[in-house]
This record gives structure tokens, sequence and C-alpha cells, in this order.
């Protein structure tokens, strides 16, 4: 533990630190991060944001459980569901699109939100940690696509058999 990490700080440092996105970054930087980051609680039932927002932040759940969720013919259709440490929103960060999904809290819900701005600004600070940030995002949106493809073969699969 860091000497500048105070001590309501720590779980919140320790949740980014095992995080997949921030895998491999320095404890600065992840305390840099959190200072510029804001802790957002959403009500169960409401959303953190609907499918085609502008997206401008990415979100680490602290606590609770959310559901993701896909509009499709006007009904929504469950994804999945995220829990504590999981992160969302970042599909946007990359590639500047509105948001493909909607996010719904299960329950009560605290998150860190990490907006783009932030992340400019730590841009700005340290390109080689933004850009292993940003390479670890590409991974685990990579790591999701492919359980989604695996998903659709399926069931393709299971479609054709019948």
């Amino acid at each position: 533990m860091s000497a500048d990490i105070s001590v309501n700080a720590q779980p919140r440092f320790e949740l980014l630190r095992d995080s997949p996105v921030f895998g491999g970054i320095k404890e600065d930087t992840l305390k840099f991060l959190l200072d510029l980051s804001h802790i957002v609680s959403v009500r169960k039932g409401e959303f953190f944001f609907q499918e085609g927002d502008q997206g401008s932040s990415m979100f680490i759940l602290e606590a609770g459980r959310v559901a993701v969720l896909k509009q499709i013919d006007g009904d929504d259709h469950l994804l999945a569901e995220l829990e504590k440490g999981d992160c969302f929103g970042e599909m946007a960060l990359i590639d500047h699109c509105p948001r493909s999904a909607s996010v719904q809290a299960l329950q009560h819900c605290a998150a860190i939100e990490l907006s783009t701005c932030a992340l400019h600004e730590f841009y700005q600070k340290d390109i080689e940690q933004f850009t292993i940030i940003y390479m670890n995002m590409g991974r685990e949106v990579s790591r999701r696509l492919r359980v989604a493809d695996q998903r659709l073969f399926r069931t393709e699969v299971a479609a054709q058999s019948d």
C-alpha cells in the first residue's frame, strides 16, 4: 500500500487495480485516475445510461449488480449481468459512437465514473500508461465479442439442427 493513498480510497484503488482494464497500470497512475473520477449512485431500476445515448464516460461497478440490455423491436433483452469490479461503457470511449446497450441497476449501485475529459487529461500526463489502458479496453471488448460470437454460433447450430 502506498503512503499517499488514503484509507477511504484504498478499496477503490484495489478495485481499479484488480480490474482487467487497469491491469499493468502503475500505482501512482491509478491514484491519479481516482482523483479525476467521480462516484455515482444509481437506485434499483434506474439507468446508468440508455442505448443510443451519447457516451462520454466508462464505469467500474463498486457495489450492486446491473443488467446490460439491448433493445430489439421495442423489447429489452438481457445481454449480461455485471457485478462489483466489472466495467461498462468503455466501447463509447473507444469508438465515439452512441451507447450500444442500456445499463440498468438491478439493485442500488455505486460506480466509479471515468470521463473522456479525465482520460484526456491523463493522456497529457502519461501517454504510455494511457496507451496501456486503451489496449486493455480493447482486449476486454474483444473478450466480450468472442463470448458473443460463441453464443451466436451455438444459436445458429441449434437452429440448423431443428
